[in-house]
């Protein structure tokens, strides 16, 4: 598939992808299981469970965007363009907070109670590709005008564009908690 002349804000969100894989490894590659599943705190996630909350959140929201996209006619656009809402619930609830504020994932995006299997992170991967592969296909397509039916909150009907800027602020977000839980003095060393 030939990306050459994708629009640029396919380039910008399959790099902070592809930079979301970098980090992804620097932080899971090479943990053992009780460090993979090792919580600072009671009700705290661990790595592995913002590895798996963020797998599950691409599994959730890539489907519906993806559909959006079937039957359309072609039409590019130059940039994602968030409206006032959209730019307001990414700043609120998905982009990196440097305070460490928090809101709670929907229970359908949650990571498991339980520990998490050491397979999370190719599946994290996985998944990121996936994410790439539909940024290029929908660089084919008005994204700030095609809807899709947010899967988390039914009401509410985001651009294609602006699910895609979700994905790649989400993984920021969850990447820079699963940083916090690795540089925590009390983690398990070998």
């Amino acid at each position: 598939m030939a990306h050459s002349t994708a629009p640029a804000w396919s380039h910008r969100l399959v790099s902070e992808l592809e930079a979301a894989d970098q980090r992804a490894e620097q932080l899971a590659r090479g943990l053992t299981y009780e460090q993979l599943n090792w919580t600072p705190a009671p009700g705290a996630w661990s790595v592995g469970q913002c590895l798996q909350h963020l797998l599950i959140a691409n599994q959730v929201y890539l489907q519906p965007i993806s559909k959006a996209l079937d039957g359309r006619p072609p039409s590019p656009v130059n940039e994602v363009r968030l409206g006032w809402f959209s730019s307001w619930f990414i700043r609120t609830y998905i982009a990196p907070s440097s305070s460490g504020a928090r809101s709670p994932a929907p229970k359908k995006i949650r990571p498991a109670q339980d520990d998490v299997d050491l397979s999370v992170l190719d599946a994290f991967l996985a998944s990121n590709l996936a994410a790439r592969e539909l940024i290029f296909r929908a660089g084919h397509y008005d994204v700030n005008r095609i809807r899709f039916k947010n899967p988390l909150v039914p009401l509410v009907r985001f651009t294609v564009g602006t699910g895609l800027e979700i994905v790649s602020n989400h993984e920021r977000r969850h990447l820079l908690q699963a940083e916090r839980v690795r540089e925590s003095p009390a983690f398990p060393r070998l």
